[in-house]
């Protein structure tokens, strides 16, 4: 469990939004951005389906009600444009711009060993929820067992070391009821 894992492979892709469908009859697309900033999909001018391989060529987009209205190179009559509704758009991860300092992305830290302090291994990161309340990791312990949850703050995840594959987690007390006063 201590190799870095593949996620933080440049050519990994990251999912950055999905075809809505078509908008009107002029053969433009409604994009649903996945990204912080909707316009941001135009600045990465092509984006690729599941495989890899170019699905759209943005030529000039503007924003819509949160999502992004768009033409593309490849011309779509309005059936064409509905047909890939929920195709989903990704980028490689090297296209995407370096995080602030103790900013990471989400997809960056799925697949992460989870330790303690004090070495012990709790599993690794599946996925990473914010539910309002700020980020929650998940962890998958393996052997069938159930997930963990754990904030995701300074405090409670001291260290993040992606180039060595893990994060440092302090253990929390129980919330059932029998954890120590």
């Amino acid at each position: 469990m201590g190799e870095a894992p593949d996620q933080l492979k440049p050519d990994r892709l990251i999912l950055v939004g999905r075809v809505a469908g078509a908008f009107g009859v002029k053969g433009e697309l409604r994009l649903t951005a996945y990204t912080a900033d909707p316009l941001a999909l135009f600045a990465y001018r092509t984006l690729l389906d599941r495989s890899g391989q170019p699905k759209l060529t943005l030529v000039s987009a503007r924003a819509a009600k949160g999502d992004v209205i768009c033409r593309t190179q490849e011309p779509f009559t309005k059936e064409e444009a509905d047909a890939l509704r929920g195709t989903q758009l990704f980028v490689p991860r090297s296209a995407l711009p370096p995080p602030e300092e103790e900013e990471f992305y989400h997809a960056d830290l799925i697949g992460l060993v989870a330790r303690t302090e004090d070495g012990e291994v709790l599993g690794r990161i599946k996925a990473v929820h914010d539910f309002g309340a700020g980020d929650i990791l998940e962890i998958d312990p393996g052997g069938g067992k159930a997930a963990l949850y754990h904030p995701f703050t300074k405090a409670a995840t001291p260290e993040v070391n992606l180039a060595g594959g893990y994060v440092v987690v302090v253990k929390l007390p129980e919330i059932n009821g029998d954890a120590p006063e």
